[in-house]
């Protein structure tokens, strides 16, 4: 079964490489098996080829093994052939081109319609005044209505939201333009942070001479606009 070559290999992990505990002792249980599942089909380390280490990859995923712990177990094999043809145990690496089942693709987390629901709601309540809870409130209800991008969003020229509008036209990466429709939420909200907005614009040119901005979430950072920092 090539036993022997378990203990040496793991002493050398431990001492070149300064490897952890628990990590050696995953690799001791890890080729422990293949030596066994190998010896039960008539060979070893020293005379496994590379269609009889894949044989075993293909069998523990056939026993419903899951992706991670197959990638661990074909890289500790890939470890220790390593040392075997560094130490001239082997004259070559059967494991040296097999490749790994790669990491499982999971689908993105969405929330549930009550999560979104309290998202909207707390919007309406989180900012140190009226018109940071305005702003907050319209900046989710576009984003949600839309799905348009955060830089898109806070960038926004005012001119695209006046009337009342029912879409909204954005323009993109490179310049592309698209039409995105407006959800009753989102109008109502929209339409409350105008008002606010142009009100303040007014009173800052008249108190300040500061002029209007262009954006609809404006800002007095360098961009003249909200960041999506």
């Amino acid at each position: 079964m090539s036993l022997g070559w378990i203990s040496p290999f793991l002493d050398a992990q431990a001492a070149e490489l300064n490897a952890a505990e628990n990590t050696l002792l995953a690799y001791g249980r890890d080729l422990r098996h293949a030596a066994a599942w190998l010896s039960a089909q008539g060979t070893d380390f020293e005379l496994a080829s590379r269609p009889d280490l894949e044989a075993y990859l293909i069998a523990l995923e056939a026993d419903g093994m899951a992706r991670a712990t197959r990638a661990r177990r074909l890289s500790a094999l890939k470890q220790l052939y390593r040392f075997a043809y560094e130490e001239g145990w082997r004259a070559d690496n059967p494991a040296l081109q097999i490749t790994g089942p790669g990491r499982e693709k999971r689908l993105p987390k969405t929330l549930s319609i009550e999560e979104v629901d309290r998202l909207l709601s707390s919007s309406e309540a989180h900012g140190r005044n009226t018109g940071d809870r305005l702003r907050n409130h319209c900046l989710m209800q576009l984003l949600y209505a839309t799905g348009m991008r955060v830089s898109e969003l806070v960038s926004l020229p005012v001119a695209a939201a006046r009337g009342d509008p029912q879409v909204l036209l954005i323009r993109g990466k490179g310049g592309k333009e698209r039409m995105v429709p407006l959800s009753p939420p989102a109008r109502t909200a929209l339409a409350a942070w105008l008002d606010y907005r142009d009100a303040e614009e007014d009173r800052l040119k008249t108190e300040k001479g500061q002029p209007h901005s262009r954006f609809l979430f404006a800002s007095r950072g360098k961009a003249g606009h909200l960041t999506r920092v």
